[in-house]
């Protein structure tokens, strides 16, 4: 299923980042969603883009969406096609909202870091917890004055957050060997961000369990081909095809090679756009969205960058 969404409005937020608010037609309802959820936004002919929903307690039949849009410069054209192109008015189609970063609620408290524009998705888990009465802390880093947005949002959390501007406060900051001390017994802690954060963020909390550490990723490269790959052939359920997948493809190039067109964004396997039923077969998982429980399953794998590690796996496609 598939939305048809309104660009309502376009606010400017800070240097390079603009905030949009989505809605149907009349205003309609559209589909709840929990804090962490996100957005697939079709942009353009080929060009679909996950952005984070930014309010954290909807209600079950929320009548407009926000998300927030960073101009990249290594775009591979979705942030300036926002930047540039998008004009309130226009139409867009979105995916339902989906959450593969989804809020603990009742953690005894839930430690906060965001790098940048990393913070939508944690504004709406702040959101969240501050309705439920939960404790909470948030940890946020930008470069400059001039990019920080959402300075109503921040004036009002302003006693739970801890703000870092690099420019104004001597460079990066450089507190993550004390990032977990004095959390509490149970606590959870989440992290959105830059690559660099995230690597630091990981090594600051390996002493947590991993069930109480949760990270979303910008993006990341494609995984290379690895030593051992080989061809094998993905049967399709519902078409009744079966295709040949060479050790340098992944499954979305092979399928996208004989005509097929199945969902996709990020292609890096960070935003599950792709994410597909698995009917037989074991998957090779090397996506970066899936749990270590979701993917000893094996029922599903994102078919960006997933590979199999049986001859043949049989998809729900």
């Amino acid at each position: 299923m598939e939305l048809s969404l309104r660009v309502m409005a376009i606010e400017w937020q800070a240097e390079g980042i603009l905030s949009l608010r989505l809605q149907a037609a009349g205003g309609a309802p559209l589909p709840g969603y929990s804090a962490g959820a996100h957005l697939d936004l079709h942009l353009a002919p080929g060009l679909v883009r996950s952005y984070s929903l930014i309010d954290g307690y909807p209600g079950d039949a929320p009548t407009a969406y926000r998300v927030a849009v960073a101009l990249d410069a290594r775009t591979r054209g979705g942030s300036r096609h926002v930047h540039e192109k998008l004009r309130v008015g226009e139409w867009v189609r979105a995916s339902l909202p989906r959450n593969h970063f989804a809020l603990v609620e009742d953690s005894p408290f839930t430690q906060l870091v965001a790098g940048g524009i990393g913070i939508t998705p944690l504004m709406a888990m702040a959101d969240r917890l501050q309705a439920l009465g939960r404790a909470w802390r948030l940890r946020w880093c930008v470069r400059s004055e001039d990019q920080l947005p959402f300075r109503d949002w921040l004036q009002r959390h302003a006693s739970h957050i801890d703000l870092h501007i690099d420019a104004r406060d001597g460079g990066v900051w450089a507190g993550w060997s004390g990032l977990i001390d004095g959390l509490p017994v149970g606590a959870h802690i989440y992290a959105c961000g830059p690559a660099p954060m995230l690597v630091a963020f990981e090594q600051a909390t390996q002493a947590l369990a991993s069930s109480q550490v949760h990270l979303e990723r910008f993006g990341a490269a494609p995984p290379p081909p690895q030593a051992g790959d080989a061809v094998f052939t993905v049967r399709l359920q519902r078409s009744g095809r079966t295709v040949t997948v060479a050790p340098e493809q992944t499954v979305l190039e092979a399928l996208q090679a004989v005509g097929m067109d199945p969902p996709s964004s990020c292609l890096q396997g960070v935003c599950g756009a792709c994410e597909t039923r698995v009917l037989a077969g074991v998957p090779d998982h090397r996506d970066l969205v899936l749990s270590e429980q979701e993917r000893a399953r094996g029922d599903t794998m994102m078919i960006c960058c997933s590979r199999a590690k049986t001859t043949e796996i049989v998809l729900d496609l």
